[in-house]
């Protein structure tokens, strides 16, 4: 293709004929010319009649055509915001784009970002560990779909919603129900977390001292303490505003 760019373009003409490719060059060389349809003794058939279809009939034809892949690929891109690699994952393969499309029916473009995530991610790599199909998945889409809003809403953090996906693959149950049995639900309110901060700053002076000249990374730190203390359950983003607010920072 590049080559017969190429040479028309440094004034060349491209010449009929079959050419051999190089594989330890990477390159193609001519190997015959190629006859004109006269030499091979091309001739029409008498048997075959000519075909004239009408605009109407292919355009009728084509409306019955299903989204193909390219095209599936560029709405996943333009209507759910998906990178280009994620879309040409789920665009693929018609049973992963099912899959896709059952949750695309239970969320709002927004979420799809991190269902797809989900769905590439931590799924994918379940299913492969067990050598399953998606078809066959013990997760279906309507029960990723509520983990992935729990995980929106900041139910879940991360850690735990692995948790929770780990216990659906199991068959344990939905999502709700698994937090619910496990009292796994995300410290968002400030007022839960201010005694809880509060006291980490009061344990840990040297370090609120350095986030105070300037070390910021340090944060890092207290926030591990505040979640350490909540066992995991604390909202990380809300713990961090809560900890520079009251450092001052």
């Amino acid at each position: 293709m590049e080559r017969q760019i190429e040479v028309p373009e440094s004034g060349g003409t491209i010449d009929q004929e079959t050419r051999l490719f190089d594989p330890d060059k990477g390159e193609t060389r001519p190997m015959r010319g190629k006859e004109d349809a006269m030499d091979y003794r091309y001739f029409p058939d008498p048997d075959l009649l000519p075909v004239a279809c009408e605009a109407d009939f292919i355009a009728g034809i084509r409306a019955q055509l299903p989204e193909l892949p390219a095209q599936r690929r560029e709405r996943y891109i333009s209507s759910y915001g998906l990178d280009a690699d994620a879309a040409r994952q789920l665009a693929g393969d018609p049973d992963i784009t099912a899959y896709f499309e059952a949750l695309a029916a239970e969320l709002d473009a927004e979420a799809l970002v991190l269902a797809a995530r989900w769905q590439l991610g931590e799924l994918a790599g379940a299913l492969n560990g067990e050598g399953r199909e998606i078809a066959d998945s013990p997760v279906s889409p309507q029960a990723l779909a509520g983990l992935v809003r729990r995980i929106a809403d900041n139910t879940l953090s991360g850690k735990m919603a692995k948790e929770v996906f780990a216990a659906m693959w199991a068959g344990e149950g939905e999502a709700d129900s698994i937090i619910e049995a496990r009292g796994l639900k995300q410290i968002s309110d400030t007022g839960a977390l201010e005694a809880i901060v509060d006291e980490v700053i009061a344990a840990h002076p040297e370090q609120v001292q350095q986030v105070r000249e300037g070390k910021g990374k340090v944060i890092g730190f207290l926030v591990g303490k505040v979640m350490q203390a909540t066992k995991g359950q604390a909202n990380p983003g809300a713990v961090n505003a809560l900890l520079q607010k009251r450092i001052g920072s």
